[in-house]
């Protein structure tokens, strides 16, 4: 080597980077192990976990399939030689804290889990898994762990899995008010359940919220958030606000669709006169049309208030006579009652009016059940 470079060389390796000074710039993540994150929503509640990935095979390439459990990961606790003897779990990860972060409070395999971000640890076993989640989520991994910090502990079950090479953590099982973490490497899966109980109270809230804000000068919002509130059975009282806001002025309008609403959430405060009431004035309503009217009896019919929907039908029918789509509605309502000959001439009748080749095929399928003696309405 010529003088020239190797003087560059020793000057090099003379001011090379000291080991305590490495975390003062951004380097790769050490081992390959790279970071990685994944989100769920169950509803409005969020929950992350943030890690960083190991593979099976080693740095060296070395494959350790069949040596990670109990072996690179130690079942039970362990002393790590850097917690003054104290034994840890496992960082559940690689390098710095693998961290669970939840919007919300949450419940965790059954168990309370308030909204924070925490250290996720975990002690595995061959039979049982303990998931700790740590008030402490700014270590390095679990080399300081202190129980003292532990906001919550569950015991789950491992069950086996395809490979994987990464270690990586999922959701499933999926839903509006729960899902299932789980982490996934090599032939192991630790899934632990994580449960949003309140989540329809949370959306009810962030309506009201919204509510505040420029949807409140919309009739139509308060509309949707008392149709909300009404089927969900939550805070009726406010539910019936709303419906009265979207009904009446200054703000609100009279159609059929409001005043249904209002009727809907009478219904459900026992309210049963005034909600008829509110219903009956909607259907005389000036404005509205024959169409309304009929898809305000199918949608009784779709919640199984067959009775409402036959009355509806048949009030459409003197209020607009033969015009469509009332002759369907009368077809409709005396199939409801088994009167399925009278039932089969309102049909012929709709489908001789029918205004387009959908209408028409739905109308001759409801002939040929009717002229079978059955109900067209299923």
């Amino acid at each position: 080597m010529p003088r020239t470079a190797l003087a560059a060389a020793a000057l090099l390796a003379a001011i090379a980077v000291p080991a305590s000074a490495q975390n003062l710039v951004t380097l790769p993540p050490d081992g390959d192990n790279q970071r990685a994150a994944v989100t769920q929503y169950m509803g409005l509640v969020a929950a992350t976990i943030e890690y960083n990935s190991p593979d099976v095979h080693a740095p060296d390439g070395a494959d350790r399939r069949g040596k990670i459990w109990g072996e690179l990961v130690p079942y039970g606790m362990t002393d790590l030689g850097f917690n003054g003897g104290k034994p840890s779990p496992w960082r559940a990860g690689a390098n710095e804290n693998t961290t669970f972060t939840v919007s919300h409070d949450v419940l965790v395999e059954g168990k309370p889990l308030p909204a924070g971000r925490y250290g996720l640890h975990m002690i595995p076993g061959p039979e049982e898994w303990t998931v700790v989640f740590s008030k402490n989520a700014t270590t390095w991994g679990s080399y300081f762990y202190d129980e003292a910090d532990d906001a919550l502990r569950v015991q789950v079950k491992p069950v086996k899995n395809e490979y994987n090479e990464w270690l990586t953590y999922e959701f499933d099982d999926r839903k509006l008010d729960s899902a299932v973490a789980a982490l996934e490497w090599e032939d192991l899966r630790v899934p632990f359940r994580i449960a949003a109980p309140n989540v329809k109270e949370l959306y009810f809230q962030k309506i009201a919220d919204d509510l505040r804000g420029s949807p409140g000068f919309n009739y139509q919002a308060y509309e949707t958030a008392a149709q909300f509130a009404a089927q969900n059975d939550l805070h009726l009282d406010q539910a019936l606000v709303w419906a009265e806001k979207a009904s009446a002025p200054p703000l609100g309008r009279e159609t059929l669709s409001t005043l249904a609403t209002k009727a809907l959430v009478l219904e459900k405060l026992g309210r049963g006169e005034e909600a008829r009431q509110a219903v009956a004035k909607a259907l005389d309503l000036p404005t509205v049309s024959a169409t309304e009217i009929h898809m305000f009896g199918r949608q009784l019919q779709a919640q199984g208030k067959v009775q409402e929907a036959v009355e509806v039908f048949k009030h459409n029918a003197k209020r607009y006579p033969g015009v469509w789509p009332t002759p369907v509605g009368l077809a409709r309502a005396h199939s409801a009652l088994g009167e399925y000959q009278t039932a089969l001439e309102h049909a012929k009748t709709a489908l001789a009016q029918a205004p387009d080749a959908q209408n028409k095929q739905s109308l001759e399928r409801a002939v040929k059940l009717l002229q079978e003696g059955k109900d067209f309405n299923n």
